[in-house]
């Protein structure tokens, strides 16, 4: 009796010593939603949205106990971004070309805050690409009435690979709705000319809308629209006949979006600079 009370304390201070030296819960939740993703959910195309479920927990909480800590936020992004890497198998495709992903900048804006023992989901899809970052929205909502708490812009750097090689590598592996695709590229917080691309058609861009969102590395834009081989319509709206694939399809660069990635390039310059 007292070697298996000796037994049952030695567990019990092994468990108090882990997680008093590595949160133990953040990486068996990390293993599950990887498992989740990987063998559960169902594959997702690069532009779709992904969901992941989340609850505000005692150890969430702010020091006054009344809402979700803010710096937690970006804690759940880490399993919403696991989920959506995965479901995408936007990760496999970097590593297999050789490449590395991590994350460079991010910004925050919260609406109100998540209470205790709340549930909320995150919604997490690609908004932009450049030849170096992949800019990736996450949306922090209420389940019962789809209210936004919070949106978070993240800029993913990728490293010894192109982005624009690896979307080349994902995009043509659909054959789900583009136009839902297309749809969910767009940016839900500019006012953006429509570029919707369906089945057989699609409506060109106005050459001063590409041109605003020509060049992006480091700051600077550079982005067309890219079609897969077939008959174009301009202003008409007619159909086309026959089927056409959608190869490649880069969303517009949102207002916003570019308004932040020139001041992260103006503080990149200042941080070399030595200011």
């Amino acid at each position: 009796m007292e070697q298996l009370c000796v037994v049952a304390l030695s567990c019990l201070l092994a468990i108090i010593l882990l997680y008093g030296l590595i949160e133990l819960h953040y990486f068996l939740r990390m293993c599950l939603c990887v498992l989740l993703a990987r063998f559960v959910k169902r594959r997702c195309h690069i532009l779709e949205s992904t969901t992941v479920n989340g609850v505000c927990l005692s150890n969430d909480v702010d020091t006054l106990l009344y809402h979700m800590n803010n710096a937690r936020y970006f804690r759940e992004l880490d399993f919403a971004r696991v989920d959506f890497y995965e479901r995408t198998k936007l990760y496999s495709t970097i590593t297999r070309l050789g490449g590395s992903v991590f994350q460079g900048a991010a910004t925050i804006r919260y609406r109100r805050f998540i209470r205790p023992f709340h549930r909320f989901k995150i919604i997490s899809r690609i908004i932009y690409w450049d030849e170096q970052s992949l800019f990736m929205e996450h949306r922090f909502v209420r389940p019962s009435d789809k209210f936004i708490h919070c949106i978070v812009i993240c800029r993913q750097r990728v490293i010894d690979v192109s982005m624009d090689a690896i979307m080349a590598e994902l995009l043509p592996n659909t054959s789900t709705t583009p136009l839902q695709a297309s749809r969910h590229t767009l940016s839900s917080t500019a006012s953006l000319h429509p570029a919707m691309v369906a089945m057989g058609t699609a409506t060109s861009v106005p050459a001063t809308t590409l041109e605003a969102a020509s060049q992006a590395e480091n700051g600077h834009v550079a982005a067309t629209t890219t079609l897969s081989t077939g008959t174009t319509t301009t202003g008409t709206g007619a159909g086309t006949t026959g089927t056409t694939a959608l190869a490649k399809l880069k969303p517009p660069l949102p207002p916003e979006l570019c308004k932040w990635i020139e001041y992260n390039d103006m503080s990149s310059k200042n941080l070399r600079s030595g200011c």
